[in-house]
């Protein structure tokens, strides 16, 4: 008798055209971003204060993160049972979680209230994603389990 991978592979041996044009996406979109914001901060003027310094590595980190995960997705080739999802949610939450500290900082300094409502809500989504990814994984993992 074959076992549960053994099926998976003869089944499905590599990833849907989604999930790797979604790979795909991601890769290009933080080899750009990251492009974008390396040239942007080595032309800037002038000394730069220390916390955009910080702002312009944490994103250019997150640029280079998502990168890295599209070029994972890509160089797996076969079913991830949502491991790929779990990943793309705890990158969504990193990177909501930076992005409303940013605004929260721009907040303060502009005295702009409205700045307060846009984090928290993009952390709370990238949560709710993160919490989905999670429990689908586990789902597929406990179905692979019964099928052994």
């Amino acid at each position: 008798m074959n076992s549960p991978d053994d099926v998976i592979a003869k089944l499905s041996p590599v990833l849907s055209p989604w999930r790797r044009a979604g790979g795909l996406v991601a890769l290009l979109a933080g080899l750009a971003g990251a492009v974008a914001l390396g040239s942007l901060w080595l032309t800037e003027p002038g000394p730069l204060p220390e916390r955009l310094h910080l702002g312009f590595a944490l994103l250019l980190a997150l640029c280079l993160a998502w990168a890295c995960y599209g070029g994972w997705v890509l160089a797996r080739r076969t079913p991830m049972f949502a491991l790929d999802r779990v990943v793309a949610g705890w990158l969504a939450l990193a990177a909501s979680t930076v992005t409303a500290v940013l605004l929260a900082v721009l907040a303060v300094v502009r005295d702009t209230p409205v700045l307060f409502v846009v984090g928290p809500l993009c952390v709370a989504v990238a949560a709710v994603v993160t919490f989905l990814a999670h429990r689908r994984r586990n789902a597929l993992l406990r179905r692979k389990a019964e099928l052994s």
